[in-house]
């Protein structure tokens, strides 16, 4: 007792030293606390207090965010690291948060809701919080914390619109789900933690603890670990909650969780991946093969499946799996390299994905509908909205001259590289089922432009869809695609 009580001092100057390095993340606790209050005191008087507190929040989240560009450091006794890799990073979560945000209110704003916004607000600067703080960890624990974050504001997100017995099931497989990948990622936590006395997993000392302990243990660990990264990311074989959450919750909240997680998820594992590769850790060679083949069979998955399907929301879960496959083939490649192509491919990623839930969104809330099958003919009525949602469906694919062609061309290249410095047979075949399922997805993207512009539709006149906030969010991301494709060095110069 005394011996900590002398330490005391000490502890306590290191957490106000601290204090200016967790900057971002207390706006958005500060923004938190308002929203609550906003929504107890003041939505009775003006219904978009809530909304006002929470979107002033991020945006001020996003100003002390920015000046840590260029500014290496650590705090809290090394839990967090702030480098470039984690400032853009969470510019890009808090960005997409943002967005959605808007998405939210614009989905719900004409709808009878008997529950109030505010709490949905609330929720989501929460799971920001979350995102944040997995981009900028390297120890074990406060990144079990953060995904936790994640996932039960997720888990309350998709609950909280339950309206039909399908949605309550679909979030109910949600939460179970998830609830047991968080067990499992726990009690491997206890044994890593049990073998290394340390929790920095790109400290030397847990790297030589995990060296020291015996290998078939330190290999379940492990596993279990990814447990619970592999829930968040959602690929394969821990996917199966996707399809029917992404189609049974409300399409704004089906944009967040196709996109934001993912970035925080991919961060994290990008961090696991790069402080074990060069090491004489044997687990790195199987961490490199384990990624390597899930990515692969991620891909395969996806994009096969998605094939299938007749619900739009539904194939974008599917083409979400498939994306998880190439995000990780982004993590594997630039392994060595400067994170740019990882952020990079990460913000057009975000840039694609909300275009598309956008003008999901859009035609959902015109036509009462998310078949495909019910777009048909809708190309002559609405060909703005379709011609740039078939653009996004091509830079989805990744096809010339959008963002995404550019992303994966630096993906393929980096892994090219990679394959013919290492001469690794899984590096090539990463390679040739990348192509493969590129191939793949463009059958499935093409069904949308096919149904709208060749197929015949009812007759019924459409009235025409107003320039509303989500349809010019579509347009505004998907004019952004086609620039970042012609111009990519517009992107690619602000992660330099």
């Amino acid at each position: 007792m005394n011996e900590f009580s002398s330490q005391l001092p000490s502890i306590l100057d290191q957490i106000i030293a601290s204090i200016p390095v967790f900057k971002p993340e207390l706006v958005i606790i500060v923004a938190f606390i308002g929203t609550i209050l906003a929504t107890l005191f003041f939505d009775t008087i003006w219904k978009h207090s809530s909304l006002a507190v929470a979107f002033l929040g991020i945006i001020a989240s996003i100003m002390v965010t920015i000046p840590q560009i260029d500014n290496p450091t650590s705090g809290f006794f090394g839990m967090l690291i702030i480098d470039n890799f984690a400032v853009y990073a969470r510019v890009i979560i808090q960005l997409a948060l943002l967005v959605v945000l808007f998405l939210i209110q614009q989905y719900f704003k004409n709808k009878t809701f008997g529950k109030n916004l505010g709490d949905i607000y609330t929720i989501l600067l929460a799971a920001g919080l979350g995102l944040n703080l997995l981009t900028v960890t390297t120890n074990w624990l406060l990144a079990f914390i953060a995904i936790e974050t994640v996932s039960i504001s997720s888990y309350i997100l998709v609950g909280y619109f339950s309206e039909t017995k399908r949605q309550a099931e679909a979030a109910m497989k949600y939460v179970l789900f998830g609830s047991v990948c968080a067990a499992i990622m726990l009690y491997g936590l206890s044994l890593l933690y049990g073998f290394t006395g340390n929790l920095d997993f790109a400290s030397q000392a847990h790297i030589q603890g995990l060296i020291s302990a015996p290998p078939v243990m330190i290999s379940i660990a492990l596993l279990f670990m990814f447990v619970g990264i592999g829930f968040k990311l959602g690929f394969v074989p821990f996917h199966m909650w996707t399809p029917d959450v992404y189609e049974g919750a409300p399409t704004p909240i089906t944009s967040f969780l196709s996109t934001v997680p993912k970035i925080g998820a991919i961060v994290l594992l990008s961090r696991i991946f790069q402080a074990w590769v060069s090491t004489s850790f044997y687990f790195s060679e199987l961490t490199l093969l384990f990624i390597v083949v899930v990515a692969i069979v991620t891909m395969l998955v996806g994009n096969l499946i998605a094939l299938r399907q007749t619900d739009v929301k539904r194939m974008m879960a599917y083409s979400s799996i498939g994306h998880t496959g190439f995000l990780l083939m982004a993590v594997i490649s630039t392994q060595t390299k400067d994170p740019q192509i990882l952020l990079f491919y990460l913000a057009v990623y975000t840039l694609m994905n909300i275009a598309v839930f956008a003008f999901i969104q859009t035609l959902e809330e015109k036509i009462g509908s998310t078949t495909i099958a019910d777009y048909a003919g809708l190309g002559k009525t609405y060909p703005i909205l379709f011609t740039i949602f078939t653009f996004v469906g091509i830079s989805l694919i990744g096809l010339p001259p959008t963002a995404g062609f550019i992303g994966k061309l630096l993906v393929f290249s980096a892994t090219f590289d990679l394959y013919q410095t290492t001469q690794d047979i899984p590096f090539l075949l990463l390679l040739i089922v990348g192509a493969l399922t590129s191939v793949i997805s463009l059958f499935y993207y093409f069904r949308i432009p096919l149904y709208a512009f060749l197929r015949k539709g009812d007759e019924t006149q459409n009235p025409p869809i107003p320039l509303t906030l989500t349809y010019g969010i579509g347009i505004i991301f998907g004019f952004l695609v086609l620039l970042f494709g012609i111009f990519p060095d517009l992107l690619l110069q602000v992660f330099n």
